[in-house]
């Protein structure tokens, strides 16, 4: 195992099963049609526009164990700004080429569990910045009010191996900067946009890349599930397999239905709907599966819009049923340290623990069936996410970044990146019969419009949506040019 990636048992809020599964690999390849992109304009909010970041550091020298840029974001326009939508840039020169970084919270008052860190190379590197320290935040964090601030956020990062670093020759430290205090050396982002602060050498942001530059000639799956059935040819042909076959996860005896994957015109737009139902028991319930046949899906941009329900279609409510998108590849030995698993996971009835809707996006390392052992990380809220969703996430050589809406949802670390290629699923199922012990049948809907993967890409949901909008622009229902293996 690479031990860059220690493993750390992270799985205590979400603790059910995996879906281990065995896709078989497909050689269907799609000709690329040459589709154009839209661009969509890229403007910040007037509140966004009000956004001040101040400084102070508590380790002034020249040279430090660690370095501590203590930040305060502060909104000065007239209108709310929803912290996931915010970054901050801390720009230095990094003490050898080779040089690794941590990062660190020792305080804040939005709460360290709502605050991300993470390192990044600037496009045009200077001699006093090659390296930048990226703080966000998560949906846990909340607004800034018109005339708020985040109050203090004591951060601070160090050399991995905790060798001295030097400060003084970097372009965002301030060793005289006792007291807060705005500081144009640090940079703010919203939603990718800057709108405080001056990058060194005058260079804007490139992470997340701007929406109106898409990415060119990347290897892509697009599909708008315009099929007739379950049983319509193409679904095959597309690469894609309508479940049938018994087995875990969720309520023993329970049987995959394939006719019970369905697809419908809703306004002219074709949508999936897996139905899931139950009369009470193992025998009478019925989950809903379609997966990608080939695992021949990595690094890059997964994207889908999904509809989740809170209620059944019909018959009494209560069920523990979990509604998700996530890609996924099998465990070839308990802990094995090639598996990955990156889940959004939606529970409109809890379960595992939780007594009501949440919705988690968690990333699976490994784990050990018998007797239960989990290494991920995860990020959650808790509140209902019925309707129609913009599903977003990103895996790249150093995290996998979640988004719900457009908004940060959750970043997880290197720990957690994959080391073989997954397939793309979608599924709805029953933790178990406990939740709702009626007989009484009932069924519940998840609609699926559309998924995109891009290989090798980080997009922003904003680029997701110029995408999706040029192939159905173009009348393209399919495309899948991703190479097998």
């Amino acid at each position: 195992m690479n031990t860059a990636r220690r493993k750390v048992n992270t799985s205590g809020g979400n603790p059910r099963g995996s879906r281990l599964r065995t896709a078989a690999a497909s050689a269907a390849a799609v000709a690329l049609a040459a589709t154009g992109l839209a661009a969509l304009p890229s403007s910040a909010s007037a509140a966004a526009d009000g956004i001040v970041v101040q400084y102070r550091t508590s380790a002034s020298g020249a040279s430090a164990d660690q370095s501590e840029p203590w930040l305060k974001v502060r909104n000065t326009g007239s209108a709310s700004v929803p912290l996931s939508s915010v970054k901050v840039r801390y720009y230095f020169k990094a003490d050898a080429p080779s040089a690794a970084y941590r990062f660190a919270c020792s305080w804040a008052v939005k709460g360290c569990a709502n605050i991300t860190g993470t390192f990044g190379t600037p496009a045009n590197p200077t001699g006093t910045a090659d390296r930048y320290l990226e703080i966000g935040f998560t949906a846990g964090a909340g607004s800034l009010a018109p005339g708020a601030d985040t109050g203090d956020m004591q951060l601070r990062f160090h050399q991995s191996s905790w060798a001295p670093l030097v400060q003084s020759d970097d372009y965002s430290f301030g060793a005289d900067r006792a007291a807060y205090g705005d500081w144009s050396k640090v940079t703010a982002h919203v939603s990718g946009a800057t709108v405080w602060g001056e990058a060194p050498g005058g260079d804007g942001p490139t992470d997340p890349p701007d929406p109106t530059d898409p990415p060119r000639d990347a290897p892509t799956l697009f599909d708008d599930f315009d099929y007739s059935s379950h049983t319509d040819p193409a679904i095959n042909a597309n690469g894609w397999s309508v479940r049938s076959n018994s087995g875990g996860p969720g309520v023993p005896g329970a049987t995959w239905a394939a006719e019970n994957v369905t697809f419908a015109d809703q306004g002219g737009n074709s949508v999936m709907n897996l139905e899931t139902s139950t009369a009470g028991t193992g025998a009478s319930t019925k989950h809903t599966e379609i997966l990608t046949k080939s695992m021949k899906f990595k690094n890059g941009t997964y994207a889908s819009r999904v509809k989740f329900s809170d209620a059944p279609r019909s018959g009494p409510d209560g069920d523990r049923i979990v509604q998700t998108f996530f890609t996924i590849n099998d465990l070839k030995a308990p802990m094995a340290d090639d598996y990955a698993e990156y889940d959004f996971e939606y529970l409109p009835n809890g379960g595992w623990g939780e007594p009501a809707n949440i919705l988690y996006t968690t990333s699976w390392e490994t784990y050990r069936p018998d007797p239960w052992e989990a290494v991920n990380a995860h990020s959650e809220v808790r509140q209902s996410y019925a309707g129609w969703h913009d599903l977003v996430v990103t895996i790249d050589d150093d995290e996998i970044t979640y988004y719900v809406d457009g908004q940060h949802f959750g970043t997880h670390g290197a720990a957690y990146l994959p080391e073989r290629p997954m397939s793309i699923n979608f599924n709805q199922w029953l933790i178990d019969l406990q939740g709702q012990p009626s007989t009484t049948p009932r069924a519940y809907d998840q609609q699926v419009d559309y998924v995109l993967h891009v290989k090798d890409q980080v997009l922003t949901p904003a680029q997701v949506n110029a995408m999706v909008g040029a192939y159905r622009g173009a009348g393209t229902s399919f495309e899948d040019t991703v190479p097998a293996g």
